[in-house]
């Protein structure tokens, strides 16, 4: 989508308009399609733009490459919406315990979450995002207050009441609230001026699908190798495992071109042997491919500045890096409170009171900031080959699993179950 323009409109424009609705979704992801969805739930009419919401999502009988750890708190909210009980639970697969080593792959290094330890049935369900996709697709054709729009948004016109999009087929629409949920490089952020500060990993994540001979144990695993990359291995269904391989940018070129022989040698020689030791031997089960890594925070969620109409959602708003596995669930925390601020806001408060979007501002931003900072320290000091980092980390990993109650708070955050409420 190329970027619309922001145009102030003068008190004197008669444009017709062709449609009118009380929300715009501007997005066709996840975030999106679950913000268009609970919005019209709400019984607000929304009309959800995008040019590919026509794209037909089909499962195959392979595990998608795209693949999303769903916390608890994202798990309830899904939930709400009506489409955790909706999917394919065959193709979920629960997270009981995760493990993270150092990169000496030794077991005083290790960090182990157990959902035990909380007591907690599951930490995490590792789950495609085509099938939550999918999902979420038929439960919006079904309802009635949401119209799809297969277009683009040419401009924005911010009114004193109102916004009114110029779409890519000659036809103008008009909403008292816009939602960009239109990805990392939004469009819409771009055309209000919310400015946005980025910054390059310098990496890439190479993702691929595997079929073990050693059950995964409903464990997710993470080792932090001594080259500087994140190697994490996500369990699936029938003795299957994701792979989420954050490395240079050669390193994963490299990857991208190997032959489905060589990845076990591969494994062995920069794991120093600790997939095999702990899968058994791996098969490749898709085809690998890779995403550039960075992180990306905007400096506000709503804007224009001088007179707000539009809210930031996900990746428009954050990018995180995957170690952590919560960039979607950040996205649907987003969702969860902007659903929570205007389904109890005043009765007499339009949606687009400005009150009720700051609202939506400051309980986004504490929780948001909080899990960027945190993320990209972790990404800083177990990506560094220095030898004071890595002696700070080899303790630090021993130390929080020894300590009970760090693990408690570490574990409560990656639930997600306290965002959520």
């Amino acid at each position: 989508m190329s970027k619309p323009e922001l145009k102030p409109t003068p008190k004197t424009d008669t444009r017709k308009t062709d449609q009118r609705f009380d929300i715009a979704v501007v997005g066709a992801g996840i975030v999106g399609k679950a913000c268009a969805l609970g919005l019209a739930q709400l019984g607000y009419s929304v009309a959800q733009i995008s040019p590919d919401l026509e794209k037909t999502i089909s499962l195959s009988a392979q595990f998608g490459q795209r693949i999303y750890a769903i916390s608890p708190g994202s798990r309830e909210f899904l939930d709400g919406l009506q489409i955790w009980s909706a999917l394919n639970h065959q193709r979920i697969q629960t997270v009981r315990d995760m493990r993270i080593f150092g990169d000496q792959n030794q077991n005083k290094e290790q960090l182990h979450f157990s959902a035990f330890e909380v007591g907690k049935p599951e930490l995490a369900w590792i789950c495609e995002a085509d099938l939550i996709e999918q999902t979420l697709d038929q439960a919006c054709r079904f309802n009635k207050n949401r119209t799809p729009l297969s277009n683009s948004v040419n401009a924005i016109h911010i009114h004193p009441q109102e916004a009114l999009l110029d779409l890519d087929n000659q036809k103008t629409i008009s909403a008292q609230m816009v939602i960009a949920a239109d990805g990392a490089n939004s469009p819409l952020r771009s055309a209000v001026g919310i400015h946005a500060t980025e910054e390059s990993y310098e990496q890439k994540a190479v993702v691929a699908n595997f079929i073990c001979t050693t059950p995964h144990l409903e464990t997710a695993y993470q080792w932090f190798l001594p080259q500087g990359d994140i190697l994490a291995m996500l369990p699936l269904p029938n003795q299957e495992v994701s792979m989420v391989w954050s490395c240079s940018a050669e390193h994963a070129d490299q990857m991208l071109q190997m032959a489905d022989t060589e990845w076990e040698d591969h494994f062995e020689e920069r794991a120093n042997g600790a997939v095999k030791n702990t899968l058994g031997s791996i098969q490749l089960n898709s085809k690998p491919a890779s995403f550039i890594l960075k992180k990306l925070q905007a400096q506000r969620l709503i804007g224009p500045a001088f007179d707000p109409k539009v809210i930031l959602l996900g990746d428009a708003a954050h990018v995180i890096h995957p170690l952590a596995g919560q960039g979607l669930n950040l996205g649907l925390r987003d969702v969860a409170t902007l659903l929570k601020v205007i389904g109890s806001k005043e009765a007499f408060r339009k949606i687009n009171d400005p009150l009720l979007l700051r609202r939506y501002e400051r309980q986004r931003q504490g929780d948001t900031n909080a899990l960027i900072w945190v993320t990209d320290r972790l990404k800083k000091l177990f990506g560094s080959n220095q030898s004071i980092e890595k002696n700070l980390r080899h303790w630090g990993l021993g130390f929080v699993n020894r300590s009970h109650f760090i693990k408690r708070q570490l574990i409560k955050q990656a639930l997600g179950e306290n965002h959520l409420g």
